[in-house]
């Protein structure tokens, strides 16, 4: 009978398994400068939960390292210091080598040495995890040629622009190619998690760490990232989907073809059940909230009315002029030239881009200019 069972207190401290005993899973974290420190936590704390029994987090059937060029703490974005526990090494000895991104803007630059470990780390067949903005850095090291990778949608058009030639996917939670693995960032870090767990320890292990983490269960790969508040809710994924690409294309609008083609529909059937989620074509959709965005850009910014047309995705100023009429019952120039008057008559006007303060894409809920007399 152990000591647990005899009714003693467990350790405060985790105890290490003898260094003869080789764990089921065996992980090295590699911080990124300003790294995101829920995308840090939830990764180790479910390993934590699945490497032993009860809540006594000894790493018995998963471990872990903090690996870096020199043993100093490590700032997270939020302030935090975290301290490694071991030197960057041979990344053999550990199964995965998981990157946790950081702050994009800044100063924020991943070390030359922690670059060659990664580099190093692909060369010899360890496979890569990105969390968060780790995709990032997996990208600048040159190690995601190839490869799809999965990038929030807030960083998105970020990703595209630094790495045009690399598939970025932002409709989806993580994604699996091959020996490399990324994440959305967020609680998508503890399905990724639970994915390795569930292949490396288990399915009980895996699930084991869900429930104490409050997750019902482990969620898919596809499982789509939450939708911005831009868009209308539905439950239907293919539809989601769909909409994020639309999102993700504003100023270039993509081909209605190839949106179903991504999302693995043929047109039709893209457009019945367009229409029964939300009511609308993919067109439709895909006009107004692109319309939606030109309102925002039209009322908080002093950009030319025609240079948003261009941002928003239509080829000329008269055809967006007359679908921003049509949708909203009031010329766009009116937010232009009336915004001063607008503002004094105390006319409610959106505190964030469309839908963030959670307006709705018919045009019945658009806020308008209270002064008729501004129209023009």
């Amino acid at each position: 009978m152990n000591a647990f069972h005899r009714g003693a207190v467990a350790p405060l401290a985790p105890v290490a398994p003898a260094p003869s005993a080789r764990p089921a899973l065996n992980v090295g974290f590699v911080l990124a400068p300003s790294f995101t420190m829920v995308a840090f936590s939830g990764f180790l704390d479910a390993l934590r939960l699945a490497a032993d029994e009860g809540d006594r987090s000894r790493p018995i059937h998963c471990r872990w390292s903090v690996l870096a060029e020199e043993l100093r703490p490590q700032r997270a974005s939020n302030g935090v210091e975290v301290m490694p526990t071991a030197r960057l090494g041979d990344p053999s000895a550990f199964d995965y080598i998981v990157v946790v991104g950081g702050l994009l803007h800044g100063e924020q630059k991943v070390p030359a040495a922690v670059t060659e470990f990664l580099r190093a780390a692909a060369a010899r067949g360890v496979p890569l995890v990105g969390l968060c903005t780790g995709a990032f850095v997996l990208a600048r090291a040159g190690l995601m040629e190839g490869r799809r990778c999965c990038v929030s949608w807030y960083h998105h058009q970020e990703f595209v622009r630094e790495f045009p030639l690399l598939r970025a996917e932002s409709h989806e939670m993580f994604v699996v190619d091959r020996d490399r693995l990324t994440c959305a960032g967020g609680t998508s870090v503890v399905h990724l998690a639970a994915w390795l767990l569930e292949r490396h320890c288990g399915k009980a292990a895996a699930g084991k760490a869900l429930r104490i983490l409050l997750e019902e269960g482990a969620l898919p790969a596809r499982t789509p990232q939450p939708q911005p508040e831009l868009a209308e809710s539905t439950a239907d994924q293919r539809v989601r989907q769909a909409m994020w690409l639309m999102e993700q294309n504003r100023s270039s609008p993509m081909p209605l073809p190839a949106v179903a083609q991504q999302v693995h529909l043929s047109v039709r059937h893209l457009e019945r059940r367009f229409r029964k989620a939300i009511g609308m074509s993919p067109h439709e959709f895909s006009v107004r909230l692109r319309l939606r965005h030109a309102h925002w850009l039209a009322s908080h910014t002093q950009m030319p009315l025609s240079q948003i047309a261009l941002e928003c995705g239509f080829s000329d100023s008269s055809s967006f002029s007359r679908r921003f009429r049509e949708v909203f019952s009031y010329p766009a120039s009116t937010l232009r030239r009336g915004q001063a008057g607008v503002e004094a008559a105390g006319a409610p006007r959106p505190a964030a881009e469309p839908g963030a303060g959670g307006w709705p894409l018919s045009a019945a809920a658009a806020p308008r200019p209270a002064a008729p007399a501004a129209r023009g």
